[in-house]
């Protein structure tokens, strides 16, 4: 049997369909973030200007987190040694611990390699753990979320996304006795949308069910200290269990959950997926607590508003160039195509003929018919950048005849506290 051809068809399946990822080779520097080198191979490279990072705040290149992780290296070594259990709870990792508990407001924390193992490894341990669980899950949730919700025995019902009458609809059905675990996220990373976490919470206090929330796209970006939408809008309390990572907002790597004690020693002790995974190492630990520490004070406070800034002015400069941006209340800028191919060609031509980086969104990350790219505006764009991505993505749309919006979606603009800024006054592109 030749098995190497189910693979080769299963990569020309994706290709055909404009689904087949290629990675950009980027080389950041650190001192010059968002810009990046794009080595396309041998010795070539040209400079860049990433869009479409993750690293929200730009953390991951602030000074003081990297002497941390650097100081911590030379201290620790590199590696943690192994699991949690055997070696490996390094004294970084505890004070981590203690700082996200601290920052969410719980008894406890407890630190995973990433944030789709925390909430693979949460969710079907919770489920498991609660007796005729009912896992009640956003029709929209994080494929890491779905992961773990599958990996449960427990039973599983969809609600539509962010319908909360479908929600109680589920509720009711399930009964005041049977065990409910409702699953979502606060801040829904593709459309950029954000969960009615009150109604959602005052929903479970009424029909008994617990909560499990996914802050992961608005911790560090939200709330007096960075504790997310939940504590911006002062329900981090109400919120049973709290997951989050620190390779976004935070600029490291890892995920975590935070809730109450029991909680938190139950996944520990229960977890497959936590008890035989090597932990994180001490260097990772100790620059994901810096992060976290600094974006709980003045200089937080002062990221966050830039960053919403630069968001926001983003947004208006797109939406009043007729570009059909997908409108919502976050920082996320989702702008619509609608098709993998013409998606796939926008962004490459954005890369090759304007230097501008970002990725297509395609099936299934998001639904067939929805794509789009999506663009991700961090403080250390300036608004030159912005002028220029404006420029590039009008060019991108009349070069491929993809339609501008028929109305723009001119966006009211209200600067942070201590964010100075006007908004440039941008004609509209399409006319």
């Amino acid at each position: 049997m030749n098995y190497q051809r189910f693979f080769e068809d299963a990569i020309s399946k994706l290709k055909t369909e404009r689904r087949y990822r290629v990675f950009a080779d980027l080389d950041r520097d650190a001192s010059s973030f968002p810009r990046a080198l794009w080595r396309r191979g041998g010795d070539h490279a040209e400079e860049v200007v990433i869009w479409c990072s993750n690293d929200y705040l730009c953390m991951g290149r602030h000074p003081a987190v990297i002497e941390a992780m650097s100081r911590a290296a030379v201290r620790h070594g590199v590696g943690a040694g192994g699991t949690r259990n055997i070696s490996g709870t390094n004294h970084p990792l505890v004070e981590l611990e203690a700082e996200l508990a601290d920052l969410h407001g719980k008894d406890a924390a407890l630190v995973f390699t990433s944030g789709w193992i925390s909430n693979l490894a949460a969710i079907s341990t919770i489920g498991d753990l609660l007796p005729d669980c009912l896992i009640l899950s956003d029709e929209l949730n994080h494929n890491s979320m779905i992961e773990g919700v599958r990996r449960s025995k427990a039973e599983r019902r969809i609600f539509r996304h962010n319908d909360l009458a479908h929600l109680e609809e589920l509720l009711i059905e399930a009964g005041p006795a049977r065990a409910k675990f409702i699953v979502f996220e606060s801040l829904y990373s593709m459309n950029g949308d954000i969960a009615p976490i009150a109604d959602i919470a005052d929903l479970a206090q009424r029909y008994n069910a617990m909560t499990y929330m996914d802050e992961v796209h608005a911790v560090g970006l939200y709330g007096p200290r960075g504790g997310g939408i939940a504590e911006r809008d002062d329900v981090m309390r109400r919120i049973d269990v709290i997951e989050g990572t620190l390779a976004k907002g935070f600029g490291a790597l890892g995920g975590y959950i935070a809730a109450d004690a029991a909680i938190i020693d139950a996944v520990r002790s229960y977890s497959p997926s936590f008890i035989f995974t090597t932990a994180l190492p001490p260097a990772v630990a100790s620059a994901a607590r810096t992060a976290v520490k600094l974006l709980k004070g003045a200089e937080g406070a002062e990221l966050r508003a830039q960053h919403q800034r630069q968001a926001m002015l983003t947004k208006h400069a797109l939406s009043a160039a007729g570009l059909p941006v997908m409108p919502n209340s976050s920082h996320i800028v989702p702008v619509f195509v609608g098709d993998a191919e013409l998606c796939k060609r926008a962004t490459d031509m954005l890369l090759e003929r304007h230097s501008i980086y970002i990725q297509p969104i395609n099936y299934p990350t998001v639904a067939k018919g929805t794509e789009r790219l999506r663009i991700t505006p961090g403080p250390l764009h300036t608004d030159a950048h912005i002028v220029d991505l404006v420029e590039g993505l009008v060019d991108v749309w009349k070069s491929l005849k993809l339609p501008f919006a028929e109305r723009p979606n001119v966006i009211e603009f209200r600067p942070q506290p201590d964010a100075r800024c006007t908004l440039p006054d941008f004609k509209r592109a399409a006319e």
